[in-house]
């Protein structure tokens, strides 16, 4: 309304006065507006003009709560791509991931050029620490058959998140050959930690200093 409005502050004060809801209000001042935007606009001039407005009631519902939705590791293989992902765009490396499946899960770029990136995660840990699967079942093997190594040709990085989400960046080449890793021998690979933006477990001051222990 702002300039263009055809109402006096005298008139708003009558109105809010005399009316029993804020649509009142509006057709008390000739208005034929009912939406909520209308509405605001003259709550806003009735709080500049210190009007008592109490008796109209709240003009909209109050705003909900955010809805409880825990974390859960459990769902961390499926968060793995968009962890890594995010962590290469804040670092102004685009991400564009493949249309159709390819044996990366997505390409970044890198200052050294378009590098292709393996995402994987784990949850399985003992008392060295923590354990991922870094091998890969061809398409045409079984589900439960062996594993066999990343070709260094095809796949240039392993990004890896592991159950504290200590986040690593591993060259290929430095794990050519294996299909498992226990993660406390490549901590010098650690690029960061997810756990203060997921909200999962120990802040990610503590889940880091677990990891560099």
């Amino acid at each position: 309304m702002g300039s263009s409005r055809t109402w006096t502050d005298e008139q708003l004060k009558t109105a809010v006065k005399t009316s029993g809801s804020w649509r009142a209000v509006l057709r008390a001042l000739g208005l034929n507006g009912t939406s909520a935007a209308a509405i605001r606009v003259v709550r806003q001039h009735a709080i500049r003009l210190g009007v008592d407005f109490a008796h109209l009631g709240s003009r909209e519902p109050a705003a909900a709560p955010p809805p409880e939705i825990s974390p859960d590791l459990a769902h961390l293989r499926q968060a793995g791509p968009s962890v890594a992902a995010a962590w290469f765009a804040i670092r102004g490396c685009a991400v564009p991931f493949p249309v159709e499946p390819t044996i990366y899960d997505l390409v970044a770029s890198m200052p050294e050029g378009l590098r292709r990136v393996q995402v994987k995660t784990t949850t399985s840990r003992d008392g060295s620490g923590w354990h991922v699967a870094v091998g890969r079942r061809s398409y045409s093997a079984d589900k439960g058959g062996p594993r066999g190594p990343y070709d260094p040709d095809a796949v240039d990085y392993f990004f890896i998140v592991d159950g504290d989400l200590a986040m690593y960046l591993i060259p290929t080449w430095v794990i050519a050959g294996r299909v498992g890793l226990a993660l406390r021998a490549y901590r010098k690979y650690v690029v960061g930690n997810a756990a203060g933006l997921l909200a999962v477990g120990a802040g990610a001051d503590d889940a880091a200093a677990r990891v560099s222990a």
